[in-house]
């Protein structure tokens, strides 16, 4: 199996990347000073920076392709280091209009960049046959003037159209998108954040938008950063996801985690820490 897929039951996960962003670690997470990261050297990039990928996951579920996150979207300019998403379909020998589902986790530019392409003057779906999914909190909070300046300044430009073009569906609490799929309210990095649970043939699966960042955050689940909307909702969720995963032996596709992003949540040496796949 290529080492971007990942099987769950009868659902299978394909891993792509708009490219990625890299932090400064201290400007990300403000509130953890630099000293808590001696010892964490290897969460972070060669020279101490926070290095995020910006995945977009293809599940496969009874017929239907379900994209999860569309990245940052087209380059303004040629040296950045993402908005390589269709580059990644084309490479992969997968169509846009293979896609008949796409689901937001949540409405921040790096997650809802390739959402639409604008052609002179007017936009069109990159995908589309799909149907785009994303909590009501979410698609009201992106509406909210006082919000959308500082956190969601992206969503007027490639999230609002799709209301026009009848392609966004709004969906609350834990919504079934196959049988073994479903929407799952994971709040605090956004008050309307949600994540994808997969069950399968007795296998479980979840794919994380933006409740994990980097993995020193599995077992220091405190840590937040200074995207996160409600902090100590995004301890108190993140907290929750990690002690499930851990127990359930849960596979876990993370979106920023160092591509493909496949892994579990573990015990080692009294800690608990990613095992990539």
């Amino acid at each position: 199996m290529p080492n971007n897929e990942l099987t769950i039951g009868n659902v299978k996960i394909t891993s792509l990347s708009d490219g990625y962003l890299e932090f400064d670690v201290c400007n990300f997470f403000p509130d953890v000073p630099k000293e808590n990261w001696v010892g964490l050297e290897s969460h972070l990039s060669p020279v101490g920076n926070l290095n995020m990928n910006l995945a977009c996951y293809l599940v496969r579920s009874e017929g239907h392709t379900i994209a999860v996150d569309t990245g940052m979207g087209p380059k303004a300019t040629p040296d950045l280091a993402w908005g390589e998403l269709l580059n990644e379909f084309d490479f992969h020998g997968i169509r846009p209009e293979e896609v008949d589902m796409v689901v937001l986790t949540h409405a921040h530019g790096d997650h809802i960049g390739w959402n639409l392409i604008s052609q002179d003057g007017k936009y069109k779906p990159t995908f589309p046959n799909a149907t785009y999914y994303m909590s009501t909190k979410e698609w009201e909070d992106c509406h909210n003037p006082e919000l959308v300046e500082k956190r969601f300044a992206k969503a007027p430009e490639s999230l609002w159209p799709l209301e026009e073009l009848g392609a966004i569906k709004l969906v609350d609490g834990e919504h079934q998108l196959t049988s073994e799929v479903r929407t799952l309210p994971t709040p605090g990095h956004t008050l309307g954040h949600i994540s994808l649970v997969i069950s399968s043939q007795g296998q479980g699966g979840l794919v994380l938008g933006d409740a994990l960042h980097n993995t020193a955050q599995i077992e220091n689940t405190d840590w937040v950063s200074f995207a996160d909307m409600d902090p100590e909702q995004t301890r108190i969720t993140r907290r929750d996801l990690m002690e499930w995963c851990e127990r359930e032996g849960i596979s876990v596709a993370a979106v920023h985690m160092a591509a493909p992003g496949f892994g579990k949540i573990v015990r080692m040496d009294g800690r608990r820490n990613w095992q990539p796949f």
